[in-house]
């Protein structure tokens, strides 16, 4: 009798701890915070995707504060101000998710400009900024030019100013690349650059939304070097 009581002892206790860890574990994942998505690109009118647009989960403002402070190390107080500001507006909006999407945009306006697609910058763009394109594009053709550019990777991209004026949110990006370019001419014979050469480059793009737009993409407004 007192073998068997110690037998069923021991299983109770094993089960015991086998549902601690499963609950254990079941808990840790609860309470790991959602970082926020990005919606699937659109099919643009050249039929290649719109740059992804950032709808971030609800409620990110009860997340870790420690953890959103290790996605935005370089963040200044200015900057913090800037992004409460519109999350409290925008509760769907969040920084992690906006940088990835802005990451993808700066790539696909970038290769949009390489190849002259026009019809893909319209879609990126603000009227300024995209009419700066045309002029630059139109140069390009006139000079019976082509690019045959490589954007080789992106080594940082940071936010460095946010802010709210009524209803327009911006949000400025800091972007350290290494690219790869050259010129070539009418009959395909580089005059300028080269692809085994990566070249480092710095630019600062602001993005802008509408926050009571029910569309959630951000048009880039402002171009700058760094």
């Amino acid at each position: 009798m007192t073998v068997e009581i110690v037998i069923l002892a021991m299983i109770a206790a094993f089960l015991g701890l086998r549902l601690y860890s499963v609950l254990g574990r079941r808990a840790e994942h609860e309470e790991e915070p959602i970082q926020g998505r990005i919606d699937t690109p659109r099919a643009g009118p050249s039929g290649a995707p719109l740059p992804p647009s950032v709808r971030p989960v609800p409620d990110r403002q009860q997340a870790n504060p420690a953890l959103r402070q290790r996605e935005l190390p370089t963040a200044t107080p200015a900057v913090e101000r800037g992004l409460r500001a519109i999350a409290a507006v925008d509760r769907r909006f969040d920084a992690f998710a906006f940088l990835d999407g802005a990451r993808g945009a700066y790539r696909m306006i970038l290769e949009a400009f390489w190849r002259a697609d026009k019809e893909e910058l319209r879609q990126l763009c603000d009227g300024d900024v995209y009419q700066g394109f045309v002029q630059a594009i139109d140069a390009r053709v006139a000079a019976g030019e082509t690019l045959d550019n490589r954007l080789v990777r992106i080594e940082e991209a940071t936010i460095s100013a946010a802010s709210l004026d009524g209803k327009w949110a911006r949000v400025t990006v800091r972007f350290a690349a290494d690219m790869a370019a050259v010129t070539r001419n009418a009959e395909g014979v580089v005059v300028a650059g080269s692809l085994d050469d990566a070249i480092e480059a710095t630019d600062i793009w602001t993005f802008s939304r509408n926050i009571e737009s029910a569309d959630p993409d951000w048009l880039l407004v402002e171009t700058d070097e760094g």
